[in-house]
């Protein structure tokens, strides 16, 4: 019978998991705190990393630029005075030594190599200056250096830092007779701020973590909303191959039907041969129909097919020869500028326009010749369909046909591509000028 488990900080880790177990025994209040912080440094800070990129407000600037102004001021009048004798000496030079390093602190925070010189050299300086001294606000030197080197640099750095802090006092202390309270008691400040210095550095890491991995969920969030998008429109192309192209197959089937039925009749019938032509024109565009819901298909899912489709210029040639053949209009067609591959989206956008043209130059100024025009462009690319306007009272019998709105739908068309179109009256013709962006017709 297999041993059973007690579920501990990771509850849904299975014993057998390659995940390292939650760690359940922790110290408690401030000093767990502080520990569980220089662990945490010692995992996550890395050698090439020693000193972290910290935003300090000017105001903390300015209250270290007051502490040295106070230490500058307080210092020489304590006893012994500075340049009083040897131990005056010693004083007057490393309060000069304090000073000159502090404001190189200060203003190397982007140089991390003379960030950490300046630190050291006011370690040292700053630690014997105060054991060197009588108390007074020299100490505030070590104070800053300590609780300084804690937050910005890694816990080895800033823990030898802080060992020279404490040394340079005690050192100076014991040459210079300091009471035993005051050999521990600054030690003791020095420690106790290195150790805020590490809790607020543990806190800055897990803000850092934390903003990270915000970042992560909101990519992850985006990732799934675009598969989410994607999926959907999978589904919408099945399901318009589903009603469309079994619809239009259909179709296709009982107009071969129609055909056969009207082949059989004699060949005097009145308008045989035009019911004929009819039915086989009908079933030509049956067979294109067939053919766009296919491309549809191919762009809706994302250019994802067994057969990548044809460049734009071929596709408009064969469009105007199919106009062309059908007698009813004359239909030019011009390609000019390097041709270069065009996106599934841009490319539908562009036949469609151009199909769309034709039709409405068909319906309404039956007869009038076209021109259709494709024009590369470094910035662009336009679709062009121009012809004559037709006499006011020579409407066209399918001038009325269709609900009127095969324009707006190709202008939302080609707002959602990243392109403009634009139809009108210029000049006694009727123009129709589609543009997409460079930008916009990458695959």
């Amino acid at each position: 019978m297999p041993r059973r488990w007690r579920p501990g900080g990771d509850r849904d880790v299975h014993p057998t998991s390659t995940r390292p177990p939650a760690r359940t025994a922790r110290p408690a209040g401030y000093v767990g705190g502080v520990f569980r912080s220089i662990t945490a440094r010692w995992e996550i800070t890395r050698p090439e990393a020693t000193i972290s990129t910290e935003y300090v407000p000017p105001v903390i600037d300015a209250v270290r630029i007051l502490i040295l102004v106070m230490v500058l001021v307080t210092v020489p009048f304590a006893t012994p005075h500075p340049g009083v004798g040897t131990r005056g000496i010693a004083i007057a030079v490393a309060l000069g030594v304090t000073a000159i390093a502090w404001v190189i602190w200060l203003s190397a925070r982007s140089r991390p190599t003379v960030y950490l010189t300046a630190l050291v050299v006011m370690a040292a300086a700053g630690g014997a200056l105060a054991g060197m001294s009588e108390f007074n606000t020299a100490v505030a030197v070590g104070c800053v250096v300590t609780s300084s080197a804690g937050v910005r640099l890694s816990t080895e750095t800033s823990l030898a830092i802080t060992a020279e802090t404490v040394g340079a006092f005690l050192i100076a202390g014991l040459v210079t007779g300091e009471t035993a309270s005051i050999l521990v008691g600054c030690p003791a400040a020095f420690i106790g701020l290195w150790a805020f210095g590490l809790t607020r550095r543990a806190y800055l890491l897990r803000a850092e973590q934390a903003e990270r991995a915000l970042e992560q969920a909101r990519r992850a969030h985006a990732a799934e909303n675009q598969a989410a998008a994607f999926a959907e429109r999978a589904r919408i192309a099945r399901e318009i191959h589903d009603v469309l192209a079994h619809s239009l197959a259909a179709v296709s089937v009982n107009l071969q039907a129609a055909e056969g039925l009207l082949g059989s009749l004699p060949d005097d019938s009145p308008g045989l041969a035009k019911a004929i032509e009819c039915v086989e024109r009908a079933g030509a565009f049956t067979r294109e129909g067939l053919a766009e819901a296919r491309r549809a298909i191919l762009a809706l899912r994302d250019g994802s097919g067994p057969q990548a489709p044809r460049p734009l210029a071929e596709q408009l040639k064969s469009l105007t020869d199919e106009y062309r053949t059908d007698g009813d209009m004359a239909v030019d067609f011009r390609a000019t500028g390097a041709t270069r591959p065009v996106g599934a989206e841009a490319d539908l956008t562009a036949y469609r326009t151009a199909q769309e043209a034709l039709t409405n130059a068909r319906k309404h100024a039956p007869g009038q010749p076209v021109s259709l025009s494709l024009e590369f462009t470094p910035d662009d690319l336009t679709v062009q369909v121009v012809n004559p306007l037709p006499p006011p009272d020579a409407a066209g019998p399918l001038a009325n046909a269709g609900a009127g709105y095969g324009l707006t739908g190709l202008r939302e068309r080609a707002a959602l591509g990243g392109g403009t179109l634009t139809a009108g009256p210029e000049d006694g013709r009727w123009r129709v000028c589609l543009r997409i962006p460079a930008g916009a017709m990458r695959a």
